[in-house]
């Protein structure tokens, strides 16, 4: 670890000191929390029941200075935990997400909201995206907010819509009226092994990922992570994101054909594989342990590359590696904790209630916007036959001063009292 780096963590150490001294002080807040679906596991329960059983899920300290004051759930599965986690810790269900943020009064009685509209049965998309109900929820909140003439922070889990229409209308109504909004993936908070990041006004020429699963919903994860890390870089003498100028996902052979083309840096590609703990190809070639490859190709306005490869039956992780301008090459590997308490969310969640008590976004939410624009460009290019789509829209600047810190190590799992 560089001496520039060490002496970075070390100051982020001591202002999330401060921040978390500071909250201890705060008070408790009042939080509305909107859903889609709310089960064992789910993203509702690792990020919305940390507010009544504790950030490590357990129902010991330390919790967060949020209280639960109401839930709306969209559809009540068979497996719902909602109703039980409402009859033991006193929080109330509505129906409507109005009676939600209002108490059942008449003008919104909360301090903040959560929407959390990840996981239940909806339909998917033309491009093969779940169609979670986000604008529709979203459009519900921002009634309440009008109709009370006030308005308190949201955050949104994930992406902001599954198409680029609706998340550019969610954000402008946020900015319309001035409505403290974040949003986004775990990723950006998770553990990296080693601990390696994209240093402010550094010069990167290209970045290669590696990812799994969905193409939508780990798509999106894989897209966060990238993003987290070049939003930094040097643009001149000034640092941050002026934007994606086109998008291309490529798929089948196309993949291999790409690398060989030189589209992608395949000694990226092989530091990222060397990164993963767990090599899932083991005798096999990753090519033969890979059915159905996926290549996100990007190419922002500055001339930075990036490209994600989602290589299922090889990679069951996530992990980058880039190219500096003077030639030099870093890779780390993503960990998520893949049991519970998933203390990556309770990360999260910190994020979460830095914002909900200072009234301003801990990360800026155009990353988000600018992630969710290019996932539904590359999805389109994908129903399109891999045809390269220019991307005006996406030409999204933004500065973060946010930067990534390694996280304190995960909490075991540990068992609930009385149980």
């Amino acid at each position: 670890m560089s001496e520039h780096f060490r002496s970075a963590v070390l100051c982020a150490t001591v202002v999330l000191s401060t921040s978390l001294a500071r909250a201890e002080e705060a008070k408790t807040l009042k939080i509305a929390a909107i859903v889609t679906a709310y089960y064992h596991n789910s993203h509702a329960d690792v990020i919305v029941s940390r507010l009544v059983q504790g950030y490590n899920l357990d129902d010991r300290k330390p919790y967060p200075k949020l209280e639960l004051a109401s839930l709306y759930v969209d559809q009540f599965l068979e497996n719902d935990k909602s109703r039980e986690l409402s009859k033991k810790y006193g929080f109330p269900i509505y129906d409507t997400v109005e009676e939600t943020l209002t108490l059942g009064g008449e003008n919104l009685a909360v301090d903040g909201v959560l929407l959390i509209a990840e996981h239940g049965k909806y339909p998917e998309s033309e491009t093969g995206s779940i169609q979670y109900p986000k604008r529709r929820l979203f459009g519900e909140i921002v009634r309440v907010f009008r109709a009370s003439d006030r308005v308190v922070p949201v955050f949104c889990d994930k992406h902001l819509s599954d198409n680029w229409e609706d998340a550019q209308w969610i954000y402008d109504t946020a900015a319309e009226l001035e409505v403290p909004l974040m949003a986004g993936s775990s990723l950006p908070v998770l553990w990296r092994y080693p601990p390696a990041r994209i240093e402010r006004r550094q010069r990167v020429k290209e970045i290669v990922a590696v990812s799994y699963h969905r193409l939508d919903t780990y798509g999106f994860h894989a897209l966060e992570m990238v993003q987290t890390l070049v939003e930094q870089r040097s643009q001149g003498e000034s640092y941050g994101e002026t934007g994606i100028a086109r998008v291309q996902c490529l798929t089948g052979d196309a993949v291999w054909e790409a690398g060989e083309e030189g589209l992608y840096d395949k000694e990226l590609l092989q530091q990222s594989l060397d990164r993963l703990p767990r090599q899932l190809w083991r005798k096999r070639t990753v090519r033969e342990a890979v059915k159905s490859p996926a290549l996100f190709h990007i190419e922002y306005r500055d001339g930075l590359k990036a490209n994600i490869l989602t290589l299922n039956g090889a990679v069951g992780e996530w992990a980058t590696a880039w190219r500096t301008s003077d030639g030099e090459t870093h890779s780390t590997y993503f960990h998520t904790q893949e049991a519970r308490p998933f203390s990556h969310f309770g990360h999260l969640l910190r994020g979460i209630e830095q914002m909900m008590h200072g009234g301003q976004p801990t990360w800026p939410v155009e990353r988000t916007l600018l992630t969710t624009g290019a996932l539904d460009a590359l999805l389109v290019s994908r129903k399109q036959g891999g045809k390269r789509i220019e991307t005006p829209w996406l030409h999204i600047e933004y500065q973060s001063d946010w930067q990534w810190q390694q996280p304190p190590a995960p909490v075991e799992d540990r068992p609930i009292r009385g149980q």
